[in-house]
Parts: C-alpha cells; structure tokens; sequence
C-alpha cells in the first residue's frame, strides 16, 4: 500500500512564503511524475505545476515566477515552494505522483489535501 501525506499549509500575510511536502510512503519501487493541484472555493480543481521523473517542470501561468516544484527521490517526496503569496491563492492544496509499486503496478496517488490560506 502506498500513501501521501502533505504537510507545510497555514495561515501566510500576503507576500509571505509556504512550502509544502507531500511525501510517499509503502511499498514503492519508482515514482515518476508529481503534481501540484489546488481548488479554491466554489472552483473546479486546477493543476498548478508539475515535475517529470526526469526534472522537467512545467506551472500555471498563475503561479509562475512565485512557484517551483522540486523533487527529492531519495526521499520520495516532492516540495512546492510558494513565495510572493496572494490572497487569491487561498486554496486547497493537493499533490499527485504516479507511482510504481514493487508488486509491479503503476497508480496515481492523492495527498489528502491541505488548507493554505493567504491573508492579512
């Protein structure tokens, strides 16, 4: 069984920074992609930036030039660095990584979520 567990949300003034982890855990042989994803109130989920197994990131126009999305793999865990914050970033944060297992299967994982609320 493989899981995410996110950690790094809270409560930031605008133009504060966050950084938030989502770290794997279980029975993991390779995790290739990650993603960041974040849903406001009212809005569908939007996908924020992502980093390939390889270290191609790509991002959101909303956040690019605030955000980097970074990759430990010795760690199996996966950052997002958030700088300049707005209060339009108050969102729900959630992460993605497709994961290898070693029983040989290929699944995307979820993090549970965490709140990131920018505001003064």
């Amino acid at each position: 069984q493989v899981q995410l567990v996110e950690s790094g949300g809270g409560l930031v003034q605008p133009g504060g920074s966050l950084r938030l982890s989502c770290a794997a855990s279980g029975n993991i042989f390779s995790i290739y992609g990650m993603d960041w994803y974040r849903q406001a109130p009212g809005k569908q989920r939007e996908r924020i930036a992502g980093i390939s197994s390889g270290g191609i990131t790509d991002y959101a126009d909303s956040v690019k030039g605030r955000f980097t999305i970074s990759r430990d793999n010795a760690k199996n865990t996966g950052y997002l660095q958030m700088n300049s914050l707005k209060p339009e970033d108050t969102a729900v944060y959630y992460c993605k990584q497709l994961i290898g297992d070693t029983y040989g299967l290929t699944k995307t994982y979820w993090g549970q979520g965490i709140q990131v609320t920018v505001s003064s």
